[in-house]
């Protein structure tokens, strides 16, 4: 590589990952602001995998392309509320009238549409703006285990929202040079949410997405990545595989299509070692 990158220190500890006592769903922003990561491929997989271990998972589409919402078959209708309403705190709309249930086995979704780009700019003047999205999940973690937040690529007021309502954050990186050049920032915004908004974030894992091993390059980046993170790198790395889009065009996880496809059984490992660090 001809350009080094500083991503030493960049370690957080995996201590107090529990610290959410009071509700029982651990909640989860799968976030980079870079596109293309495998942000959406790894929410509605590892959230099956999730379910698959009895887990009851709330998954939260909270990217205006609604990516995750047509990944698991759901095409929002004209007159039907979704997650814009609820952030917009419309007084007729609540959770039920947005949540899909059973979309998966043990999985529901809160869906969304282009609408949810509007909120991003009328939240810009409203008090609490950054807590929205705890607002409207918090009477609910009871009813879950795992709430997986699926995040736009971008560092903008959404992803704010979703940081600001979580726990822990999964970073999904691609094994890829440029894609590795955007972690630092990404991780200096986590640093500053933490220390002004929600000092019990913490960071759950990092996700090496898109691997080929057969690349020398891509061996390389998933070793950086390692380095820099230390213990948090998930030991599966998730291979680059048509069968992760072709289940989106099915509208279904992978699991559910092929359970011994080595892409379902890669989400099957991060699920297990994601319970494994919580426990």
């Amino acid at each position: 590589m001809s350009e080094d990158i500083e991503l030493k220190g960049l370690d957080f500890t995996l201590t107090g990952l529990n610290s959410n006592v009071s509700n029982p769903a651990r909640v989860i922003a799968v976030v980079n602001q870079k596109g293309g990561v495998g942000k959406t491929t790894s929410t509605i997989n590892l959230g099956a995998a999730l379910g698959a271990e009895g887990k009851r998972v709330l998954l939260v589409d909270f990217d205006p392309q609604g990516a995750l919402s047509v990944g698991l078959g759901i095409h929002i209708a004209d007159n039907r509320p979704t997650l814009f309403q609820l952030i917009m705190a419309e007084q007729d709309i609540d959770f039920d009238d947005v949540v899909i249930k059973n979309v998966s086995t043990n999985l529901d979704l809160l869906p969304c549409d282009i609408n949810l780009a509007k909120a991003e700019m009328l939240l810009v003047s409203e008090v609490g703006r950054e807590q929205r999205l705890a607002a409207v999940l918090a009477p609910h973690l009871g009813k879950y285990d795992f709430v997986l937040i699926d995040c736009q690529p971008s560092l903008g007021l959404l992803t704010v929202n979703a940081l600001a309502a979580a726990n822990g954050v999964i970073i999904p990186v691609e094994c890829e040079y440029f894609a590795l050049r955007g972690v630092k920032l990404l991780v200096d915004s986590i640093k500053i949410v933490q220390g002004r908004v929600n000092p019990k974030l913490q960071i759950d894992g990092v996700l090496a997405t898109m691997y080929d091993p057969r690349t020398y390059h891509q061996k390389e980046v998933l070793a950086r990545i390692k380095d820099a993170f230390k213990g948090q790198l998930f030991k599966t790395p998730i291979t680059r595989t048509i069968k992760f889009p072709d289940a989106q065009v099915q509208g279904r996880p992978l699991i559910e299509i092929e359970p011994k496809h080595s892409g379902a059984t890669q989400y099957q490992s991060v699920a297990r070692e994601l319970l494994a660090r919580l426990a």
